[in-house]
């Protein structure tokens, strides 16, 4: 499986693809997942285009589906990425996917937005973070805000969560918005 979705890389929709096994989770919900797929495009049209190349088709059907139990995908836009677009091997990520108490406005997604914008200079071990709005709903479980951060490896990974005290003061100010937090840690193989 990790293989068929890594050689998808040579697909001209796919400007980024990396497949493998998830390094640790936290959940305040009941998800737990065991592999991590991270791909980027250049376009909605290019996601689209990709969700039904016959190489993809032919990997979901004969490699995925036939072992994975479960599955979920959140898409968002990246306005401006700051940093290479292809993560280098040995980096690491962390993707924390958010669930907003029903009856919220837009306005909270904006508040939230403001939150992981700022974490990059609080957490200077980040070399890149994107985020945004899900525009995949259906396919989700109810995780309608992400964000992805990258760093050199699993020791920087491992220091985004010595700053207990900066990590409390972020909680603090999204507590009253956040229903459930799904936080994946991905290291991309060489």
């Amino acid at each position: 499986m990790i293989n068929g979705l890594n050689g998808l890389s040579s697909l001209d929709p796919v400007v980024y693809i990396t497949a493998g096994p998830v390094h640790r989770i936290e959940s305040s919900s009941s998800l737990t997942f065991t592999h991590m797929l991270h791909s980027r495009y250049s376009s909605k049209e290019d996601l689209n285009a990709y969700a039904v190349h016959p190489a993809h088709v032919d990997v979901v059907r004969e490699a995925v589906r036939p072992i994975v139990e479960d599955s979920m995908a959140v898409d968002w836009i990246v306005d401006e990425l700051d940093g290479a677009v292809a993560v280098a091997a040995g980096s690491a990520m962390r993707v924390k996917l958010l669930r907003i108490k029903d009856g919220l406005s837009d306005e909270v997604s904006d508040a939230l937005f403001e939150v992981i914008g700022g974490l990059k200079s609080k957490f200077p071990v980040m070399s890149q973070i994107s985020y945004g709005k899900n525009f995949s709903p259906e396919r989700a479980k109810g995780f309608s805000i992400a964000s992805l951060a990258v760093v050199a490896g699993v020791i920087e990974l491992d220091d985004l969560d010595v700053n207990s005290e900066e990590l409390d003061s972020q909680k603090e100010r999204v507590k009253d918005t956040v229903d459930s937090v799904l936080v994946i840690d991905y290291v991309i193989q060489p």
